[in-house]
């Protein structure tokens, strides 16, 4: 942190210790507002946008996306809620919004301030869950769909419990502005619903306004800044402009929705960068974040006719890039964090895929690639607009290739049925870089949409921190480590102290040549610089990894590469031959400059915590990590060919490499021939290196 930043925390620390008392309802929403008047004109929609109405639902009535909004609905009823990759946990007639029964743990009444979540014995991440109240549209929309009064009555009764066991500024969850942002969309987008509801009376409509114009304060006045300001800014931003415009009564709304909308379209271009990837080098939060932008961006364009193109386009630009890296059929990436986050559940689905999200985007923009890669979601169906709030003429009938991403740094090679990836970006976003992993220069392979070698995911945040710190770092993820350290420092759950930064020297889509190296591994005592050369003609089958690995010193090297849970492994000649239900899916050949590497393999085990995938937060399961081992002098090459099986048996043999003066020299045979592939790495050691086949010489 710098100066600023350092004054600002110190600042605001002292802030929080000093005594307070909540503001008055005269201060919060102005002192002459006529409440029944206000639930009136609520009641009318008259002059802002509806995101939950009667119209959505009478199209969706007898659907199955209606059945399954009802199910989710009695689920709420019976007070069952799950989260993440734990059970179903039953909270009983009376709900006690500080209690984590999963954990069994329960949360202080204290200033929100003094709990200190990062060192608590229970998950935050559950009672947050429970407490962002984003199960009420739910009920909001089974009322829409049925105007059953169970479900109203159930919606304003945890309304008026949560706001009795939640003082502001008390309990957890009021740890922090952007808790307060995201329950705030939903609270207003359920009020919202059931705004026709005999439940809602003035004293109540009162109670919770007041409530969401305190989290909107608290959005503005406590939001994240300097090095804190990723997609929480952007959550707590959302949260204020949502308050501002469905309730512009209130005295300071059109100040709130201006800072707000400003400020959002300032951090949608900071955050969803040029080339349309995430600046948090982590999918889910890009998805997170855009989704965000979308509740903004969909509430002004209803209401205005036209939204702010600075959100537009961030939104259209990440769904670009995210439809061109899913493809037609390929798997969605998997680097970096993803707490499963939404902005406003419409559906019961318990994670937001790529897929969906893409759908999502192309029924409010109408993005043609969005929609061509992907697929509906049940919130399409209450959220999509006949009048687009974006215009784009363009067909996105052109073929999902291979491409470049220079702004995130990652590279897609494609070729027939497979996608190779190739990460050449920065750790993650900001000084801290919260949500990125230790994965520089990793390298995944897909073919015909089934993932084979990918980044094994993120399984916990807060219930298991020693599986946390494993998968943030380098050994699971398929790159290379050194000394079984971690490329990048880490400095605590959602931080990072010191960075590995990588350098690009070439890409050449056509060709498929990715070279690049990191200077993670330069803070050893025996430093070492690791330069991946990815080389994948689209003519061939094959594809090689050169892991060149200069600087001093004897050193362990390891290469690894995670595979799907669906895939068996075994050992085979000098690699490992990987297995689809008992048929070969691809073969992993290992060489080395300094003699014959070791082969590695784990599964599952629970000392290092390495050999497991994760599909959901929280949760693991046992998957294959395997690759190579040398202990050696520096510098060092390992190469690693991937080749995807087409027939019953492996095809390659014979993998050698060796260093003559200037140059690299990989040999094998594979079903395509005998394969020769020289390296040239050039004289300044920062330049490309230069590549060239026996077939197909690349000047």
């Amino acid at each position: 942190m710098g100066p600023a930043e350092i004054g600002w925390r110190l600042r605001r620390a002292v802030e929080q210790r000093l005594p307070s008392r909540p503001l008055t309802d005269a201060q919060l929403v102005g002192p002459d507002l006529d409440w029944p008047g206000a639930l009136e004109r609520f009641r009318a929609a008259e002059g802002r946008p509806v995101l939950l109405g009667s119209e959505q639902a009478e199209a969706l009535a007898g659907t199955d996306h209606a059945a399954d909004t009802l199910a989710a609905a009695d689920r709420v009823l019976a007070h069952r809620f799950t989260y993440f990759g734990y059970p179903e946990a039953v909270l009983g007639p009376e709900i006690d919004w500080n209690h984590d029964p999963v954990g069994k743990v329960d949360w202080p009444m204290l200033p929100s301030h003094r709990i200190d979540h990062r060192t608590a014995d229970g998950d935050p991440k559950w009672v947050w869950e429970l407490n962002r109240l984003q199960h009420l549209p739910w009920l909001a929309q089974a009322w829409l769909l049925t105007g059953d009064e169970r479900y109203a009555a159930e919606a304003f009764e945890q309304l008026d419990s949560w706001m009795a066991g939640n003082p502001p500024g008390l309990g957890i969850a009021w740890r922090g502005a952007f808790e307060a942002g995201i329950r705030a969309i939903s609270v207003a987008v359920a009020l919202q619903g059931l705004r026709h509801s005999p439940h809602l009376t003035v004293d109540r409509f009162r109670a919770v306004v007041c409530m969401l114009a305190e989290s909107a304060r608290r959005c503005w006045t406590e939001r994240s800044r300097y090095s804190s300001s990723n997609n929480h800014l952007i959550g707590e931003l959302a949260g204020l402009a949502t308050v501002a415009v469905l309730f512009h009564d209130l005295r300071p709304a059109a100040r709130w929705e201006h800072d707000a909308v400003t400020a959002l379209c300032a951090e949608a271009d900071r955050q969803i960068l040029p080339d349309g990837s995430g600046a948090e080098q982590a999918v889910g939060y890009q998805v997170f974040t855009a989704e965000l932008l979308l509740v903004v961006a969909l509430m002004l364009g209803r209401r205005d006719s036209r939204a702010p193109v600075a959100l537009t386009g961030a939104i259209a630009r990440s769904a670009r890039y995210l439809a061109r890296v899913v493809g037609d059929t390929d798997p969605a990436p998997r680097y970096g964090d993803d707490d499963e986050g939404f902005a406003l559940r419409l559906d019961p689905s318990p994670l937001r895929t790529v897929r969906h999200h893409l759908g999502l985007v192309a029924a409010v923009l109408g993005i043609p690639e969005a929609d061509r890669a992907g697929i509906r979601p049940p919130a399409a169906s209450w959220l999509a607009t006949p009048e687009r709030v974006y215009t784009d003429n363009r067909s996105g009938t052109e073929p999902f290739g291979s491409f470049f991403a220079p702004d995130g740094g990652l590279v897609v090679l494609r070729s027939g049925g497979r996608r190779l990836t190739m990460d050449v970006g920065p750790l993650g976003y900001l000084s801290i870089a919260a949500h990125g992993h230790a994965d520089a220069l990793a390298v995944t392979m897909s073919v015909d949409g089934h993932e084979l070698v990918g980044h094994p995911g993120v399984t916990s945040y807060y219930g298991h921190p020693d599986w946390r710190s494993v998968h943030r770092g380098t050994r699971a993820q398929p790159t290379v480590s050194v000394d079984g350290l971690d490329q990048s420092v880490i400095g605590g759950a959602f931080l990072w102290s010191r960075h590995a930064r990588v350098r690009t020297h070439s890409v050449d889509t056509t060709r498929g040549l990715v070279d690049a190296e990191h200077d993670g591994y330069c803070r050893l005592d025996e430093p070492v610089v690791h330069r991946r050369l990815l080389i994948a003609p689209p003519e061939r089958t094959t594809a090689l990894v050169v892991d060149v690995l200069t600087g001093t010193g004897r050193h362990e090297f390891r290469t690894a590469w995670p595979l799907h849970p669906s895939l068996d492994a075994l050992p085979h000649e000098c690699g490992h031959l990987v297995l689809r239900e008992g048929a070969p899916a691809l073969q992993l050949a290992y060489a080395c400059s300094s003699g014959n590497p070791t082969r590695s393999e784990i599964r599952g085990d629970t000392e290092t915590n390495l050999g497991w995938w994760s599909h959901r937060l929280e949760s693991r399961v046992p998957a294959w990590l395997v690759g190579s081992v040398v202990h050696a002098e520096a510098p060092v090459v390992l190469v690693t060919t991937l080749t995807p099986c087409s027939g019953p048996e492996p095809t390659v043999t014979g993998l050698a490499v060796e260093v003559r003066d200037t140059a690299i020299v990989v040999r094998w045979h594979d079903e395509d021939g005998a394969q020769l592939h020289t390296v040239f790495p050039t004289a300044d050691p920062t330049g490309p290196i230069q590549h060239e086949d026996a077939a197909h010489p690349i000047p």
